[in-house]
């Protein structure tokens, strides 16, 4: 069964790719860099569009579903798929990435059994954040 996106969905996912083009040039699992590229017609299809937004905890945890420490952009569908499936490289990432306290804050957030969240303050706090990207 696949997980309704709303229009908060497509806005953390472009936040979590414009940070992956900011702060790694690219692809934050395997380090490809993305770069903005012209097509024929003249128009030009900006890097961030060239990545997926990938969680580490599925969106299925509304708890984590719109945190920014739960996703990074990853090179559509190649690595994207590499990362989900294989889990152990996945959990060592996260771990890298964050640090274990980092990493066991996030897993403790995921299993908080939170009542719906509250997408106006969501919306609010990235639409601050994409002004960093």
């Amino acid at each position: 069964m696949r997980i309704k996106i709303d229009p908060l969905d497509k806005l953390f996912s472009e936040y979590i790719r414009r940070r992956a083009i900011k702060d790694a040039g690219g692809c934050e699992w395997c380090g490809k860099p993305k770069f903005d590229i012209q097509k024929e017609n003249g128009t030009t299809l900006p890097a961030w569009k060239q990545l997926d937004c990938a969680h580490f905890i599925g969106r299925r945890k509304v708890s984590v579903r719109y945190d920014p420490d739960n996703a990074i952009g990853t090179c559509k569908l190649g690595c994207h798929n590499a990362m989900d499936n294989h889990p152990a490289e996945k959990i060592a990432f996260f771990k890298a990435r964050l640090g274990e306290r980092g990493f066991d804050m996030l897993n403790h957030r995921a299993r908080i059994p939170y009542p719906k969240p509250d997408k106006q303050a969501i919306e609010l706090y990235l639409m601050e954040k994409m002004k960093e990207v």
